[in-house]
């Protein structure tokens, strides 16, 4: 075996080895099919407000109202995962998702769905994945053992990464074809693999020794780490540069297909992925 057959081999070894851990691996297949869901319900959502609404403004706000909940949520939601039942939190997270999704797809097939209805439910969606993504991205250390997580966490990202580049097109198509309505309820379906997965899975109970952290104190703890972080500050600080202005884009995509290039839901669906 040469050098170079050698390191592929090792490297290979090293980033499928947690895909060895049962639970990682549902975990892992129902991250991805959840996430194809969300997005071909963002298709779904966004194309079906450029269609009832004309403004650019309410276009844009189908992407406000999603990524909002993570401003106000997400430190509260990384707080309560550090000191409470994670399984549990990511249980009610999903539930919650799963039942906006369901009520979402009712309101359109019923053609009762408004602009303000839509927002409201795509801001409860944004909640519920808020929620969840502290306490499932903490989980992973319980899914593999320590010296795994490095490669658990770069499988995640592969697998979202997968689903953002092909689950847009995919969503135009779907939308284009059966209208928001399925999109929507495809979003409800794929919550019910980690709905599942989460009942089934049984994560080792550990009792401490102390009462839990106070919900304020946790919070005001997580905020100084980060204050006194230069690594974790510079990191935020490339994420508001990258995440600013794709948002913006993201958020007008509807307009662009719909107005200026005089497309549908595929076109917009292409421009996404």
């Amino acid at each position: 075996m040469t050098q170079d057959s050698s390191r592929f081999e090792r490297w290979r070894s090293s980033t499928l080895a947690p895909f060895e851990h049962r639970v990682f691996a549902l975990f892992w297949w129902a991250t991805l099919v959840s996430s194809f869901g969300s997005l071909i319900q963002s298709v779904g959502a966004s194309w079906l407000m450029a269609t009832i609404e004309h403004s650019a403004e309410s276009v844009a706000l189908v992407q406000t109202a999603g990524t909002l909940p993570f401003f106000f949520l997400s430190i509260v939601a990384g707080a309560l995962a550090d000191t409470n039942d994670r399984r549990l939190l990511m249980l009610i997270s999903q539930g919650v998702m799963f039942a906006a999704s369901v009520l979402l797809a009712g309101l359109t097939w019923f053609g009762i769905t408004t602009p303000l209805l839509l927002l409201g439910m795509t801001f409860l969606l944004g909640c519920g994945s808020a929620a969840f993504a502290p306490a499932w991205q903490s989980s992973i250390s319980e899914q593999v053992p320590r010296t795994q997580v490095p490669a658990a966490v770069m499988a995640n990202a592969m697998g979202f990464n997968l689903a953002r580049s092909v689950g847009p097109a995919i969503g135009g198509v779907i939308v284009a074809a059966f209208g928001a309505v399925t999109a929507f309820f495809i979003n409800a379906v794929s919550y019910i693999g980690m709905l599942a997965t989460l009942v089934w899975w049984k994560p080792p109970v550990v009792r401490p020794s102390l009462p839990p952290e106070p919900l304020g104190s946790a919070i005001r703890a997580g905020v100084r780490y980060v204050r006194l972080s230069p690594d974790l500050i510079a990191i935020y600080l490339r994420c508001v540069m990258f995440t600013v202005p794709f948002s913006a884009v993201n958020a007008l995509m509807p307009v662009v297909a719909r107005d200026l290039l005089g497309g549908g839901a595929p076109t917009f669906g292409l421009l996404l992925g």
